[in-house]
């Protein structure tokens, strides 16, 4: 299993796109899913239409990286939370889930000190995004989101109600309609007044 890394995660939605021969997509992302998103969209811009990004966590230093890694101890879930740990193992099989979660540790470890994404990145999109966080979001900030909202030209933002960051307790219906709501509308390019 390679390293996980967003360029590597680039590379795989890029790969696919060639394999089906796909030339524009449209990318919901989920949390780190989102953050890759715009790394594509960033890396390949002619490649993406839109992007609605959910609980993506867009602010990355070795400290927040060592905080968000203290949730990912297999030893602890397996001790504390045996059903989830039993849940995140059929989720993930056949893969062993414990190393994934490793994988994803040193993920947000290298994310931390050295983002692959920043400010100049995020200035230089144009493509419609939709940024989107959950009002009980303890993962996430909605500071971070709003700033990232603020750097990208052309975004709308969404704040989700009574929506907390795992993806299982997302209102689907919901987000289904926000969802297909801004993937069929036509978007209009926002143009700075100079």
């Amino acid at each position: 299993m390679d390293q996980f890394s967003i360029p590597l995660f680039a590379e795989q939605v890029q790969e696919y796109l060639k394999k089906n021969n796909i030339d524009k997509i449209n990318i919901f992302g989920y949390s780190m899913g989102g953050y890759v998103a715009l790394y594509v969209a960033r890396q390949y811009p002619e490649r993406i239409q839109k992007i609605f990004t959910l609980a993506t966590k867009f602010m990355w230093t070795p400290a927040i990286a060592q905080q968000e890694i203290k949730m990912l101890d297999a030893g602890k879930i397996i001790e504390k939370l045996p059903a989830f740990a039993q849940a995140l193992e059929k989720r993930h099989a056949p893969n062993d889930w414990k190393k994934l979660l490793q994988k994803t540790a040193e993920l947000m470890i290298n994310l931390g000190n050295d983002p692959p994404l920043n400010d100049t990145d995020f200035e230089k999109m144009e493509l419609p995004v939709l940024v989107g966080i959950g009002d009980k979001d303890a993962m996430v900030t909605l500071e971070e989101t709003i700033q990232v909202y603020r750097k990208l030209k052309n975004a709308n933002l969404i704040v989700l109600p009574k929506t907390p960051h795992p993806i299982e307790k997302v209102n689907v219906e919901r987000l289904a309609k926000e969802i297909e709501l801004f993937f069929k509308s036509e978007t209009t390019k926002t143009v700075p007044a100079n």
